[in-house]
């Protein structure tokens, strides 16, 4: 498959997965379509790319995955990303949502705990030659509270619960956006900090990975 065949495909999941679908943000739609998401999946599943499904990051044991198209537009879509803000990306993975983001915000710090998916993603950082994009390997669940504070937090994977480590990165009204985890079901979530606390509201249920660092731990029970 030839560069302008993905560029086709490119166009076609904007116009008829994204924009059907309320991704309305122009600034986003247009750095989705100069985007290349063939690039950010192994060379096997390039032509998957577009499809409206995750992709596998590797064979498939570690669970990482390149979420599909839609979920993360849809939080990025709903995160009203600024030209200022500094934006706190949790699942860096092999990158395509830090290289999105880095034509929304004026910095971005991701953060993953895998550290050949964080050499996948600085390779794609360093190619675009980007300046504005900052790599972290850590606990996901930690945030990175060295940049902090944060005017936004993505999220690009399905959560079980919100740990206070990077609650209390984000500024004061500053915007979350995640997926979340409710039984066999995820859906899409938003919230903005008020007074040190956040309620996340879901605006759409839609398939995004479960992020396993962030599982509900089990109560103890007599």
């Amino acid at each position: 498959m030839n560069t302008a065949d993905y560029t086709a495909m490119r166009r076609n999941m904007i116009n008829c997965q994204l924009r059907t679908n309320n991704v309305t943000d122009a600034r986003l739609l247009h750095a989705i379509e100069q985007i290349a998401r063939e690039a950010f999946v192994p060379i096997a599943r390039a032509e998957m790319a577009y499809m409206d499904r995750p992709v596998a990051l590797d064979d498939g044991t570690s669970g990482r995955v390149l979420n599909p198209p839609l979920s993360t537009s849809l939080l990025l879509n709903a995160a009203q990303i600024r030209p200022s803000d500094t934006v706190l990306l949790i699942g860096a993975a092999t990158g395509y949502a830090a290289v999105l983001l880095s034509q929304l915000a004026a910095k971005i710090v991701a953060v993953d705990d895998d550290a050949a998916l964080i050499a996948l993603a600085q390779t794609h950082i360093t190619h675009a030659e980007l300046q504005n994009v900052e790599l972290v390997i850590a606990p996901m669940t930690d945030g990175y509270a060295p940049a902090a504070p944060y005017d936004v937090v993505v999220i690009d994977g399905a959560i079980e619960h919100l740990p206070d480590a990077i609650l209390s990165q984000l500024v004061d009204g500053g915007r979350i956006v995640s997926g979340y985890r409710l039984g066999p079901v995820t859906q899409l979530v938003s919230g903005i900090k008020r007074d040190n606390t956040i309620a996340l509201h879901a605006f759409m249920d839609n398939e995004i990975a479960v992020l396993s660092a962030f599982a509900r731990k089990p109560e103890f029970v007599f």
